[in-house]
């Protein structure tokens, strides 16, 4: 796919490449390309497919496409009675056999990333599944008489239409990020994590949910941290590749710290390190990284990463992301995964420490319980309000016909939001299933294969999940102190430095961005006329947000940088 830079702008133009990936057709196709890799009567494979993701089962019953990769292969194997020594297929067929075995049900007993295509050619029905957690993902569309079903959006747009999806713009405008099942095109929706969903009957099966069971609650955080360390220390053992350099990205926070530590601590060859910072005029975290990195003894890499990186390399970033992605980190972990690129194939990261244990973004949603109003409205207005982005705004921001189409839609957060469990735990699952699965995890994957990397996020796998919903919430967040158990789970492993440090996280400067930088090339690219935005958004609020009017000087940068990236993404994936 091409693009062009900053089209509406005046600035130079520049043509990217983006790889599509693999796709599947499902009904029966007029005409065929040449990249047709395996079809039949009514399903259709193509696209760039490596010999990892397909395969056929034993029967040749069951065709099987996916992004595969397991933490379990050997017990899998003991539950097919198969010898190790003697199965050396990819792990699309070994999936291939189980479901020949199990059926739907195999799902439950896979461990690791996946986003599966399973054709059963007798029973002509069609299975889309996906991992517990969402770290890989498929999408799905209908044109006429076929479904078209690929991991990467954009591998889709030849069968969808170029219409926006209302709701999901307005979610969009209040996380950063598109959560659920919608897509920021109306006709294309995601398949969820922990379900797989039946074709053409269009049942949705859940085959595992994040429950809340305390367990332990009379032990202490001792006996929870412990209990904590020893799954981390099988988990990051297994994450680790065979003879093979590792590398971490590393801010020098508690949750890539604990990961660096663990990492040196179990692989022999060289571990290396990357951090970032933004130069002289904004503050970093280099201390802590450094004092980190020599700790461990790593590799240490470090990134600086100036404005007009920022603002140049935004658009090919965007171009790598199936839904618009309004965190400033993107270009950062875009830039930051290029550099490893030349040193390693797997970079783990420590995604994941916040919404497992209780990070401090939590905080403010605490004490509203406590102290605010408890119906069912204002806690869902709440939450939005917490993500500090444009919630609050969007009855100005919003063009009316757009707002009176959006106001009334529910919110995919509610029915989580109040349910029955814990607050505290209530907030971790909805930052797990809807931040983790559709910003987090999702930008660690489209932005590591972009520098043709394997990112893995060993604090987000399903058995840290759903052991942190075990842990008492008191030794997650209680007060200002936060993590308390991860604390305890790697004290002896880190610098006392870092285990009490304060929680600041990556701060990127937009701010100082778009007042010394930005200003200009921003003004042109969000009021200008013919924007992608321009049908959607109140082009006066924008212009008083660039003159700083309003009430948004404190997310002035943040809010501009999620307009920006929205522009962009919509310009460089239009058809």
């Amino acid at each position: 796919m091409l693009f062009n830079i900053f089209k509406n702008s005046k600035s130079t133009i520049s043509s990217i490449e983006v790889p599509s990936s693999w796709y599947v057709v499902w009904g029966r196709l007029n005409t065929l390309t040449a990249d047709v890799v395996w079809r039949d009567d009514q399903f259709t494979v193509i696209s760039a497919l490596t010999t990892e993701q397909f395969a056929l089962s034993s029967t040749e019953q069951f065709v099987v496409v996916g992004d595969v990769w397991l933490t379990n292969r050997l017990e899998l194997l003991q539950k097919l009675g198969v010898d190790a020594s003697s199965f050396s297929e990819n792990n699309c067929q070994l999936i291939a056999e189980l479901w020949e075995k199990f059926g739907c049900e195999c799902l439950k007993l896979l461990e690791g990333m996946f986003g599966l295509v399973i054709w059963d050619r007798q029973q002509q029905v069609l299975w889309l599944g996906r991992d517990r957690i969402g770290s890989r993902t498929l999408y799905y569309t209908t044109a006429g008489a076929i479904r078209a079903i690929a991991p990467k959006m954009r591998s889709l747009a030849p069968y969808r239409s170029g219409d926006v999806d209302l709701v999901a713009l307005r979610d969009y405008l209040c996380c950063a990020f598109v959560p659920g099942e919608r897509t920021l095109w109306e006709q294309v929706r995601e398949v969820r994590p922990g379900t797989v969903i039946e074709m053409p009957s269009e049942k949705v099966y859940t085959y595992w949910e994040l429950q809340q069971q305390i367990t332990g609650a009379d032990e202490s955080l001792v006996w929870h941290g412990d209990r904590l360390r020893s799954l981390l220390n099988q988990i990051v053992q297994e994450y680790l590749p065979q003879n093979a350099p590792v590398g971490v990205f590393l801010s020098g926070g508690l949750d890539s710290s604990s990961i660096t530590a663990l990492a040196a601590k179990f692989h022999h060859p060289p571990v290396h390190t990357y951090s970032i910072h933004f130069g002289a005029e904004s503050p970093n975290e280099l201390e802590f990284s450094s004092l980190v990195a020599e700790h461990c003894q790593t590799q240490h890499h470090i990134l600086e990463i100036t404005f007009k990186d920022m603002w140049e390399r935004l658009p090919e970033t965007m171009a790598y992301l199936d839904d618009p992605i309004g965190d400033p980190l993107t270009v950062p972990n875009f830039l930051l995964g290029k550099m490893a690129g030349e040193n390693v194939q797997i970079i783990l990261n420590g995604e994941g420490g916040d919404p497992c244990f209780g990070g401090p973004k939590n905080q403010p949603m605490l004490i509203n319980s406590l102290y605010g109003s408890i119906n069912n409205q204002d806690s869902l207005q709440a939450y939005l309000i917490a993500f500090q982005k444009c919630a609050l705004d969007l009855p100005q921001l919003l063009k009316p016909e757009v707002w009176t189409a959006v106001k009334t839609e529910p919110s995919v957060f509610s029915a989580d939001l109040n349910s029955d469990v814990s607050y505290l735990n209530r907030l971790m699952a909805l930052n797990i299933k809807f931040k983790g699965a559709d910003q987090i995890l999702t930008k660690v994957n489209n932005l590591t294969q972009a520098a043709d990397l394997q990112g893995r996020s060993p604090l987000f796998d399903q058995r840290v999940v759903d052991l942190s919903m075990q842990i008492p919430p008191e030794y997650k967040l209680s007060g200002v102190e936060e993590k308390a158990v991860l604390k305890q789970a790697v004290a002896d492993i880190l610098p006392e430095a870092i285990i009490h440090r304060p929680k600041s996280g990556m701060m990127v400067p937009v701010q100082l961005g778009f007042r010394k930088y930005w200003q200009r090339e921003a003004r042109k690219l969000l009021l200008d006329k013919k924007s992608a935005i321009a049908p959607y958004l109140n082009q006066s609020v924008l212009r008083d947000w660039l003159d700083y009017k309003g009430d948004v000087w404190g997310r002035y940068g943040v809010k501009l940088w999620l307009l920006v990236s929205l522009e962009i993404w919509l310009q460089v994936n239009e058809k």
